[in-house]
């Protein structure tokens, strides 16, 4: 009886302590369970505001491209009104002659990306200004190297087997661009001087303008008043400069009271370094920029050459349209990963890479069922021929599947001109589109006798490689610098 009691007694006195336990645990799960939310919203939170920031610089970016690049279309239209010849002579002029010069020195302009990134992040503003300067010298003596293949624009036009007249017409037209191309080491500095300081609102509103005013003046002076062909190209020159003009004088008025002290004899120091950069850069920019070009050139060798040179040339103008989006978020990463990693912030920096993959692969999909589903609609835009359209809508889902793949690769790029790697990049670049995609398109192409869309197939192979390459480098990175 006593050892039943004592038994009862036990058990009686350990009923508060199971209770107890019990409470505790279900109060540490329901921490837990807080906890886990709390980190949840934490990090949509953040990822919102990363977006914000990377949106910030991508957006007036974007505009930005998209105005200066339309300035050349408005004025090839309005030249189409002063008859075919001069259409002919103002587009060989811009599409060969100042694309050559536009992609060199914009891929130098590229290592301005990085260094005034890292020194705005490191908060050393006045190394801003100078590595501005100092990329005006190095661009500017570029730009000169250059100026050849303008003054022999006609001979060169001859050599290619252009008629003589166009040649000739075309030679005068690209003597007088010079000036729009001698602005250029400006223009692109200046606009990532202005993006690494998030200077974005004067971005858009200098572009803005300037495209609004070119049209006027091609408006009154080539349609109301008949200018020739020269009238076009001055039109072109003032316009660029206006915009060179715009954001100087915004910075040197007091916009960017920290980062720009005046003038300074440093920016004739460390130029070799700069040089450096900036031709890896260039080199990096320049493999991407022409790559999908080659299968324009190459689809003249290929049966139904005439239908076949037209549609591949909308399916470039498309990408070339669409890639404004994509190379807008290029600089939103570089500047965002360069400031993170200026200011030590290596986590940062990883994460700013994550939030730009998603809103790329995002855009990247979207765009992808765009062309899948409306390639006849997206046609139509440029042309009526049945044929041509017929074969774009064949090539739709290699259109679609490059631009998503062109979506990804830029961000991946941005992180390498933001953490400084251009020259591993063009390396890589080098590898794997010209080594990998192109033997393989033309293995695909001939070998195998799948023509125009075989080539494409091995392109893209080019470009995935690329990707995973680059992935796989950003993966591995200790993000410090």
């Amino acid at each position: 009886m006593l050892q039943l009691n004592r038994r009862m007694n036990s058990t009686i006195a350990n009923e508060p302590l199971l209770h107890t336990n019990t409470t505790v645990l279900e109060e540490n799960h329901f921490k837990d369970r807080v906890e886990e939310e709390s980190k949840a919203d934490n990090l949509v939170k953040l990822t919102f505001q990363e977006s914000n920031k990377i949106w910030e610089i991508a957006g007036p970016s974007i505009f930005s491209r998209l105005a200066m690049f339309s300035l050349t279309v408005i004025t090839q239209s309005f030249a189409g009104h002063l008859g075919t010849r001069d259409l002919a002579a103002i587009s060989i002029a811009t599409t060969l002659f100042i694309s050559i010069t536009f992609g060199f020195l914009l891929g130098m302009a590229s290592a301005l990306e990085t260094l005034c990134g890292q020194a705005y992040g490191a908060k050393q503003y006045p190394l801003l200004g100078v590595y501005l300067q100092r990329s005006w010298v190095v661009l500017f003596f570029s730009s000169l190297v250059l100026l050849p293949l303008f003054v022999f624009a006609e001979s060169i036009l001859v050599l290619l087997g252009q008629p003589e007249e166009v040649a000739k017409l075309t030679g005068k037209v690209a003597i007088w661009l010079i000036p729009m191309h001698l602005s250029f080491p400006f223009q692109f500095t200046l606009l990532r001087f202005l993006q690494c300081q998030l200077k974005t609102s004067v971005i858009a509103w200098v572009s803005g303008g300037t495209l609004a005013l070119h049209m006027v003046l091609c408006w009154i002076f080539l349609y109301k008043l008949g200018f020739g062909i020269v009238g076009t190209a001055l039109i072109l020159d003032f316009s660029w400069w206006i915009s060179v003009l715009g954001f100087f004088a915004y910075i040197v008025s007091g916009g960017c009271p920290h980062s720009w002290t005046g003038f300074s004899t440093q920016a004739f120091v460390g130029l070799w370094d700069f040089l450096k950069l900036a031709v890896a850069s260039r080199v990096m920019l320049l493999l991407e920029n022409i790559y999908f070009r080659v299968l324009v050139i190459v689809s003249g060798h290929m049966n139904n050459t005439e239908v076949a040179v037209d549609a591949l040339s909308i399916c470039i103008t498309i990408i070339g349209w669409e890639s404004m989006i994509p190379l807008g978020l290029l600089a939103a990463t570089g500047v965002r990963v360069a400031n993170e990693l200026g200011a030590g912030n290596g986590n940062r920096a990883k994460f700013a890479t994550k939030v730009a993959l998603l809103n790329t692969l995002a855009l990247g999909i979207l765009f992808w069922l765009i062309v899948t589903v409306f390639p006849d609609k997206l046609s139509m835009i440029f042309t009526s021929s049945t044929p041509v359209i017929k074969m774009v809508g064949g090539f739709a889902f290699l259109l679609a599947t490059t631009i998503l793949c062109n979506c990804v690769q830029p961000v991946l790029s941005g992180v390498a001109v933001g953490s400084g790697w251009q020259a591993h990049v063009a390396y890589v670049n080098l590898g794997s589109y010209y080594l990998v995609g192109v033997p393989l398109g033309i293995y695909f192409g001939w070998s195998l006798n799948f023509g125009l869309p075989g080539l494409w197939y091995g392109m893209i192979m080019g470009t995935v490689v690329q990707t995973l390459i680059l992935a796989i480098m950003t993966i591995r990175c200790q993000w410090t610098i």
